[in-house]
């Protein structure tokens, strides 16, 4: 005989305020902006114009640029202009504006005129240059090591596209895989849907208990919530995408294709290693200050040596602007020779000799820290790319479960405990596969970024 089970009103309205959130609605409102599909390469391209990391790091190599120009400039002479208009009596400026303005007579010799002259007005048009022709090559150390520096700028501006090719691919890849698992929660919430209805025809029909009702409605409440936490996943990471861009967050920019495996070209450890230490731009910028320091420590040595200076000068002194007077010059050459400076001069020697070894510790830092970036980026690969096999063949094993678990759970050969069991082994087997796919991809930009070869051309951007 069967056995008619009674729901109470409580559980009745559970059930449909469950049944009844419109989760498609939901991500209907959320996508509400127009969203624009771009392919891999052109998100990196998009990324290398607008990126705003780009743009300073690209302000810095012109910083350094300009610097070589003022570098340059101390080896070019001097030359100032300058007029300046007076007027006084006091004896020994009105006694030497008459000289100079060349309008000195006998007269002027007089007692009261020299004491107590009569206030006089004079313009002076000045003209002046220095030229340092000798500085022990402190400034041609310089122009040296403002070119290392903009070396070092080139090669930070390198690392930061690399940086941002990187970001960029990690981001799209973000987009795919969260893309993917909005498919995957749409399946299980389906086959979800399918449990629930079983187990409540088999719980009316009187061959279960209403147990089996309640945890298929348990179920298919927490694959409506996975549903939403994917689709919110979408939509920040096309979020994230577009700030990769360098764009606002509120644009909206979608992937144009879908998640798959792609073969990638196979690597070693030691090439990585070998390709890090050569081309990583970011140990090139260390090796460049490294050398711009050693300049540094020369020009202070330089300081110690002597200086060798050209100067000129000519003046007209006019009782009216620009007319009325006189003109000179004076021209020479001088020696400079600093006896004491109060150890100042050892002073900055010894803090640029202790930047330099400052230095090259980094330099050697950095070296070990590539090394072992490359390291791990290659085991992560490895480890995803064997995870996808591992993955793939229990895909297929997964699915065959669930189905047998259900025509038995359907004959009453199994409890609602195995089946929910396969079906969470099945939805789990896709999330791991379709997981590793994404960590391959991004670990193996990851890969080119540690050993300083990832580009806009590399195989893991390109189709």
């Amino acid at each position: 005989m069967k056995r008619k089970t009674q729901f109470s009103p409580w559980f009745g309205l559970v059930v449909l305020l469950i049944l009844g959130a419109s989760v498609p609605n939901l991500a209907n409102a959320q996508q509400g902006a127009s969203i624009q599909t771009l392919t891999l390469p052109e998100a990196v391209r998009i990324a290398l114009e607008k990126n705003p990391r780009r743009k300073a790091a690209l302000a810095d190599t012109k910083a350094a640029s300009a610097g070589i120009k003022e570098a340059r400039s101390f080896l070019m002479p001097r030359v100032t202009f300058s007029e300046t208009a007076m007027r006084g009596n006091d004896p020994v400026y009105v006694f030497g504006s008459r000289l100079r303005q060349q309008r000195f007579t006998a007269a002027d010799f007089a007692l009261n005129t020299l004491n107590t002259p009569t206030p006089l007005g004079n313009y002076a048009t000045r003209f002046g240059g220095t030229w340092n022709l000798f500085d022990s090559l402190a400034s041609w150390r310089g122009v040296d090591r403002a070119k290392n520096a903009q070396d070092a700028s080139t090669e930070q501006l390198a690392r930061t596209e690399q940086e941002i090719v990187f970001r960029v691919v990690d981001s799209y890849y973000s987009a795919l895989l969260a893309k993917k698992q909005v498919e995957l929660a749409e399946q299980a919430l389906k086959t979800a849907q399918a449990i629930e209805a079983r187990s409540k025809d088999r719980v009316e029909s009187g061959v279960a208990v209403e147990s089996d009702a309640l945890s298929g409605q348990v179920r298919l409440a927490a694959r409506q919530q996975d549903l939403i936490g994917a689709q919110n996943n979408l939509e920040f990471a096309r979020a994230q995408l577009s700030t990769a861009l360098g764009l606002p967050a509120g644009n909206g920019f979608d992937p144009a294709e879908a998640l798959a495996e792609k073969n990638l070209p196979a690597v070693s450890l030691e090439d990585m290693e070998k390709k890090a230490m050569e081309s990583r731009p970011d140990l090139k910028r260390i090796r460049s200050e490294e050398i711009a320091q050693q300049q540094s420590v020369s020009i202070a040595k330089a300081a110690f040596g002597p200086r060798v200076n050209a100067f000129a000068d000519w003046e007209a002194d006019n009782p009216a602007l620009f007319s009325g007077g006189g003109s000179n010059w004076t021209a020479g050459i001088e020696l400079q020779f600093d006896l004491f400076q109060g150890g100042a001069k050892r002073a900055e020697l010894s803090r640029e000799q202790a930047l330099q070894e400052k230095v090259a510790s980094l330099k050697e830092m950095a070296g070990n820290a590539a090394r072992l970036e490359v390291r791990r980026a290659f085991y992560d690969v490895d480890a995803a790319r064997r995870q996808i096999e591992v993955a793939r063949a229990s895909i297929a094993a997964a699915q065959e479960s669930l189905r047998i678990n259900q025509d038995r759970y359907q004959s009453g050969l199994s409890t609602i405990a195995d089946l929910l069991a396969a079906e969470e082994a099945a939805r789990r087997s896709q999330t791991d596969y379709w997981e590793a796919v994404y960590r391959y991809h991004t670990g193996y930009a990851g890969l080119e970024l540690a050993s300083g070869t990832l580009n806009p051309r590399s195989p893991v951007v390109t189709p």
